[in-house]
């Protein structure tokens, strides 16, 4: 069976641009995709904390130490500047690599400047 787990996420990073009439996608500050590992051109899922809206897109290399999350295209109807978002990859694998596998988890302060990382949430109480 093949399962699609959480790759990486980068948690509650400000939206910093909603640009309606770029050609879409996500721009994402580079240092922040790579310490995640989400790839240019990988397809994330944002999810609005601001609005509840959840959307799917792409995500492009900003300009590394920029702090850039810039929300483009149709997805900037979705976003908007000072918006917290949750991006998130993920990716698919089998049982035996499920059993071992951690995500890549990243977290910002409200500048989208790395805070710090983990490979696991805490568990959430009752």
């Amino acid at each position: 069976m093949q399962l699609n787990l959480l790759k990486a996420k980068i948690h509650r990073a400000t939206v910093t641009h909603a640009e309606l009439h770029y050609e879409g996608s996500c721009a994402i500050d580079g240092r922040l995709l790579d310490i995640s590992g989400i790839r240019e051109y990988e397809q994330v899922h944002i999810y609005n904390i601001n609005s509840g809206h959840r959307f799917s897109t792409y995500a492009i290399r900003g300009e590394e130490g920029s702090g850039v999350i810039s929300v483009n295209g149709a997805a900037a109807h979705k976003a908007q500047p000072g918006d917290l978002v949750i991006i998130c990859a993920y990716g698919i694998c089998d049982e035996a690599e499920a059993a071992k596998y951690k995500p890549t988890l990243v977290y910002v302060d409200r500048n989208n400047q790395l805070t710090h990382t983990n490979t696991s949430m805490p568990a959430q109480a009752a």
